[in-house]
């Protein structure tokens, strides 16, 4: 180990730099795939609409000066190289290019949240803001690690921990007589493939389930900031605690984010107990550079003030950023359970005439549910906006989701970007005439439904979701011309 570096940050360095590099990529990936149907030109809430209605003080944005769908390819493309810049490494062979690559990867991601609404309106999107942001101060390959970074990670991982955990004893009663998890694997927003055998696994299951969750998520954040090797083991915890996530749902790319994360608290003083890791050749940090990392420090603390407040507060609120750069922001997931799960079944018609004899067909997503015979796919880290949204709208009306009308609309044109974003469209060859919605109560099926039948679920259908419309429809055509979605 090098004695400059007596905890063996150096390794420290490597896991974070290279680990958040993938969520990055995951991530442009996923704008690449689609931005353009939700937000571009012609998507579901246009950003050029929104550049026109929101100051760019109020969300900055490269976008603003640019927003057409090629800008959002090529930034989409621009950010899938940086992102490999970091994971081969190549990126951080000299701390120049490492604090360009990594400005530059926080800008463009930035702009794409900024502008993203309700579409990127997750508490995960300020996360990886916030460590993108930090990146920038870890320093190349060759430069002696700073401190201060280090802990900066460690002050995230614990503001995600420790917030997750209290608004959760604050929040749903279950939480506190330790039957969430009866209701959660169901319920959650995608469930995958191991979701139903956790929803079925023996009651003291998952109560020993949620008194982890309450271990790791309030008392283990602590022990982050405490010499190793404490530190490390709660670190592990947390991996540990991250993977049961993992393996249960598909919660995007928040656990697997949060898990890296957690290699803030490891070094190579900690893996020294078990394996002798050789520390590269390097130099000591400019006095310019250590400088601006205790700057950044100072500015942390500053930042932390209201974040610290609402921690304390019995009115906490989750996932909230206190400015525009989405850096220091308050985390915390799964207040509350919902129970039942609920569905909208989105169905289109090649009838001209709407009777009581009327054959829908289903349109299928990629990864909510909805053929109760399909089983749940695993999905995360990679993130299908458009399937979390269809997971709210069904909590509520489709009036609270303007966005879902316009995407009524879509199916009726036949938008090829916007069936990208399906598994199956019952309608290859032409557009249906008419399109409406149902919405479902959904249940996982008993082990002897499952025998029986081979399905996943068992649905009950609860009422109409949105009535049947064609683009013919006056009051459609006036909500579409209102709202400048209207293709002429």
């Amino acid at each position: 180990m090098d004695p400059a570096d007596p905890r063996g940050y150096w390794l420290t360095r490597l896991l974070l730099e290279r680990s958040i590099g993938v969520i990055c990529l995951i991530a442009f990936l996923v704008a690449l795939n689609q931005f353009k149907p939700l937000l571009g030109e012609r998507g579901l809430l246009p950003v050029p609409n929104f550049v026109k209605e929101v100051p760019f003080r109020a969300s900055p944005s490269l976008f603003y000066f640019f927003p057409r769908d090629i800008a959002f390819t090529t930034a989409s493309w621009v950010g899938i190289a940086l992102s490999c810049l970091v994971i081969t490494g190549i990126a951080t062979r000299y701390t120049w290019l490492s604090i360009t690559v990594w400005i530059a990867i926080y800008l463009i991601y930035l702009s794409f949240v900024n502008v993203g609404q309700t579409f990127y309106g997750f508490g995960w999107e300020s996360i990886l803001l916030e460590a993108c942001f930090f990146a920038i101060f870890l320093g190349g390959s060759r430069v002696l690690p700073q401190a201060a970074p280090i802990w900066l990670f460690r002050w995230l991982l614990f503001r995600i921990m420790f917030g997750a955990g209290l608004i959760k004893i604050r929040g749903d009663p279950c939480w506190r007589d330790l039957t969430c998890l009866n209701y959660y694997y169901e319920t959650q927003p995608m469930p995958n493939p191991l979701s139903w055998y956790f929803h079925w696994a023996p009651h003291w299951v998952n109560k020993g389930g949620v008194l982890f969750n309450h271990f790791a998520e309030l008392i283990v954040p602590f022990f982050f900031f405490l010499p190793q090797p404490i530190a490390g083991i709660a670190g592990l915890v947390t991996i540990l605690f991250q993977l049961t996530i993992i393996a249960s749902g598909n919660l995007s790319w928040l656990n697997w984010l949060t898990l890296f994360l957690a290699f803030s608290t490891l070094d190579a003083k900690f893996f020294s107990r078990i394996i002798q890791l050789r520390a590269p050749v390097m130099h000591a940090a400019s006095p310019v550079f250590t400088f601006v990392n205790y700057s950044l420090v100072v500015l942390v603390v500053l930042m932390s003030i209201p974040v610290v407040i609402n921690m304390l507060s019995a009115r906490q609120i989750m996932n909230t950023s206190f400015n525009s750069f989405h850096l220091v922001g308050t985390y915390g997931a799964f207040g509350s359970i919902t129970r039942p799960r609920y569905e909208v079944i989105v169905e289109g018609t090649d009838d001209s005439v709407i009777t009581s004899s009327t054959q829908w067909r289903e349109y299928q997503f990629k990864g909510k549910p909805g053929d109760v015979s399909h089983r749940p796919p695993q999905i995360a880290p990679y993130h299908l906006r458009l399937d979390w949204l269809m997971w709210f709208a069904a909590m509520s009306s489709y009036q609270n989701y303007p966005w879902f009308v316009n995407f009524v609309a879509k199916l009726l044109e036949g938008d090829r970007d916007v069936l990208s974003l399906l598994r199956v469209n019952p309608f290859p060859q032409k557009p249906p005439r008419y399109v409406r919605a149902q919405l479902y109560e959904y249940h996982f099926t008993t082990p002897a439904e499952r025998r029986q039948s081979r399905a996943w679920w068992t649905r009950t259908l609860t009422g109409p979701y949105f009535p049947p419309v064609s683009l013919d429809s006056p009051g459609f055509r006036q909500v579409l011309r209102n709202q400048g979605w209207l293709a002429e």
